[in-house]
Order: C-alpha cells, then sequence, then structure tokens
C-alpha cells in the first residue's frame, strides 16, 4: 500500500467527536455524552472481545496499514488522534479519506459481576497489534450509562474464543447478544462521525437473530 496523502486530527478534536456517538435505537441518544473519554496506551491482553471472530483480510489490511506509515514516522498503533488517508489510487480533491482511530473500549460490567475493559470497535486492530507484540493506544470510555450497555456480552474465556477466519459462513453467531430481539438498538454509531470507520460485513446470523 501506498499512501497519496493523510492528516492527521488532535486528540482533542478526536474525543470531541466520539462524545457525540449516536445509538442505533433509544431515541437516538448520545451514548458518551457525560461519559468520561481518554486516550491511553494499553497491552492487548488486558482487552476482553465480545465478538467470536477475525477476518485474516482485515487483520492483514491493518498490517499493510501499519507498513504504509512506518516509514512516514507515523506509528498507527501508537495514535493519540485519528488518521485520515488517501490510498494511492484514490482522489483526495473527490474521494472521501479512510478514517483510521485507536480502538474504541468501554468500561463494562457484566452479568457475573465482573468489570471488564470490553473492545466495543476496533477489534481487527487490537487482534493485529496482538499478533505483532505490541501495545496499542485506545480511547477508554468509563462511567457509559448502565442503561445503554455494549449491546453484546464479554466472551468468558477472552481470546481464547475468538477465530481468525477467512471468511463467514452463513449461520455463523457474532456475539452472543443481550437483546436478541433487537440488539441493533444498543449498536453505537461511530460511521455518522467518521464516515466508513465501521466496516460492514456479511450477515451471517442464524434466522432468529434480528439485523
Amino acid at each position: 500500500m501506498r499512501i497519496t496523502k493523510y492528516e492527521l486530527l488532535t486528540e482533542a478534536d478526536l474525543l470531541s467527536r466520539l462524545k457525540r456517538t449516536r445509538l442505533r435505537g433509544f431515541d437516538r441518544a448520545e451514548v458518551y455524552r457525560d461519559a468520561t473519554l481518554e486516550v491511553l496506551e494499553t497491552d492487548p491482553e488486558t482487552l476482553t472481545p465480545a465478538q467470536r471472530y477475525v477476518l485474516q483480510e482485515g487483520v492483514q489490511a491493518i498490517l499493510d496499514v501499519a507498513d504504509a506509515f512506518a516509514p512516514l514516522g507515523i506509528d498507527i498503533f501508537g495514535l493519540r488522534g485519528a488518521l485520515l488517508f488517501w490510498p494511492e489510487g484514490s482522489d483526495p480533491d473527490h474521494d472521501a479519506p479512510i478514517p483510521f482511530l485507536p480502538p474504541v473500549i468501554e468500561e463494562s460490567v457484566e452479568p457475573d459481576g465482573r468489570t471488564v475493559l470490553l473492545i466495543n470497535d476496533g477489534i481487527h486492530r487490537v487482534y493485529a497489534a496482538r499478533k505483532r507484540g505490541r501495545k496499542i493506544n485506545v480511547v477508554l470510555a468509563r462511567g457509559v450509562p448502565q442503561k445503554y450497555p455494549y449491546y453484546a456480552y464479554a466472551l468468558p474465556e477472552g481470546w481464547a474464543r475468538v477465530e481468525e477466519l477467512d471468511e463467514l459462513r452463513e449461520g455463523y453467531q457474532k456475539k452472543e447478544y443481550r437483546n436478541p430481539e433487537n440488539y441493533k438498538a444498543l449498536f453505537r454509531d461511530f460511521n455518522e462521525i467518521f464516515e466508513g470507520v465501521q466496516k460492514q460485513r456479511p450477515r451471517t446470523n442464524p434466522a432468529h437473530l434480528k439485523s
């Protein structure tokens, strides 16, 4: 991968934008409005996934971005703000940039009483750092209203339950949802503030789960 152009947004700008993150349901509530957001460095092993898989192609794409920016003196695993970039073949004057953010992590209280650092957005970024034996900067959200928990539960066995797949198969349930009848109501819509940051994966969940 070659980079045509890039822009760095400040930590203050990143956190200001994330403060405006809305839910898909609940009257589009701003889920982080009263939460505390901060950027900090952490070991991927201390973070708990909710998603049962990563795609090999997605992980490799993160590593390709890392290798493309390293000669430019930018460590994508050490970002404190947001990175917007245009890869070779795109037109900065007409095409939207690709956004790259630190993963978003939430302090989450699980049904068994555990408090975990749950990976909300960016499991492929965390997995790529883990694969390279790197620490990673994340945005940690504390004090999220209890009525707006993350829409899926943490995996009880953590990373041991995450599969590295070449593709998603039909009927594959991606997460254990808090409300299977309407799990997307609690979905945090980051695409609204950073267009394209949340990739649309193939819909594979069993038929009894509503998308």
